[in-house]
């Protein structure tokens, strides 16, 4: 009889146990970044991978904050659990301001520039790097407090400030389809395999300015290929 209780503690331990793996499976989401596939290389995938990098270029080129635009895209494509950009600062890497950056903002050589980079990601998925070059005299003591000790990222800090964005440049650094496909240009085979996508697809240059035009930041953001880490549109497969 005690060996029987003996064996059945055991039983009830081990569906126990299993009971409580499978509740902390279903109470774990799955990331996108954990979860999709490779974007297959056929010409439905190419298509739309172009149209959804034009996209959030329109999207950035739309908006002033490049954070609260990568914001809305890593909720909208469940890039993470919790879809919320969050900035990591690089450091050792100072490129010191040029003729050409000091004249985009207006300052002097004596001028003092500060250099920024980080990197944006959405849960796992560093989706952007960013060269800023700023002028803190131009922020708020708290804001250059906050900007020199903490890695949250530029556009939160000096969203206050109600600043405008002017793009310089926007350049996409992957072309999906061959310039002149519309036209009938000849267009790339499919592949057994996935779909090539390169480290950065789409560069934009901008300068950030005060309400009154006053520069005080240029920056140089590259986006990553993790902009389209989730599964494929339904229409590619």
């Amino acid at each position: 009889m005690i060996a029987n209780v003996r064996r059945q503690g055991k039983r009830a331990r081990r569906v126990g146990a299993g009971m409580l793996v499978a509740l902390l499976l279903a109470a774990t989401p799955i990331r996108a970044e954990e979860a999709a596939p490779g974007w297959p290389d056929t010409l439905p995938s190419r298509l739309a991978a172009l149209a959804l990098i034009q996209t959030l270029n329109a999207d950035l080129l739309s908006n002033a904050s490049a954070t609260l635009t990568l914001d809305r895209w890593c909720g909208t494509h469940k890039l993470a659990a919790t879809p919320i950009i969050v900035a990591d600062r690089v450091t050792g890497q100072d490129k010191p301001a040029t003729a050409e950056i000091r004249a985009l903002l207006k300052v002097g050589e004596q001028e003092p520039v500060r250099y920024r980079r980080v990197r944006l990601r959405c849960g796992t998925q560093v989706l952007s790097e960013a060269d800023n070059w700023y002028v803190p005299a131009q922020l708020t003591p708290a804001m250059n407090s906050e900007l020199d000790s903490t890695d949250t990222s530029f556009g939160r800090v000096v969203r206050p400030l109600g600043f405008r964005r002017t793009t310089l440049a926007a350049r996409l650094l992957w072309q999906p389809l061959p310039e002149g496909w519309e036209m009938g240009a000849a267009l790339p085979p499919a592949g057994n395999g996935a779909l090539a996508i390169p480290d950065f697809v789409l560069e934009h240059r901008a300068v950030l300015t005060l309400p009154d035009g006053t520069p005080f930041s240029v920056l140089v953001e590259s986006y990553t290929r993790a902009v389209l880490a989730f599964p494929p549109p339904a229409l590619t497969r």
